[in-house]
């Protein structure tokens, strides 16, 4: 694409990303694990919103490993705002001209 058309659709551009901007505060995906003993609720800003402990796990001599499934289900939930962010973001900036959007 001729960078002046980029520059020609700039406001176009400016709208799509206000939009995608607005669809991530709504945006809100669940992560989990240990087979969804633990879950992490985040939204489109990397803000974790809730963490779910099924009762079973609860046993003081396990806090390391509810802590480190805790890390892991947020880590689960960050990829897949991620992949919500490239969904919506990838083909917009690839017809843009730009390079392939990615974290």
């Amino acid at each position: 694409m001729n960078p002046f058309d980029i520059l020609k659709n700039s406001q176009a551009i400016k709208e799509q990303v206000s939009k995608v901007q607005e669809e991530l505060k709504l945006l809100e995906v669940t992560g989990s694990s240990g087979g969804g003993i633990v879950k992490v609720t985040m939204n489109g800003h990397f803000e974790i919103k809730s963490v779910y402990l099924d009762p079973i796990v609860i046993d003081p001599r396990e806090i390391p490993m509810i802590q480190d499934l805790i890390v892991a289900a947020s880590h689960d939930a960050m990829t897949k705002i991620k992949e919500q962010i490239e969904s919506r973001l990838g083909s917009f900036m690839g017809n843009a001209g730009f390079p392939n959007f990615s974290f």
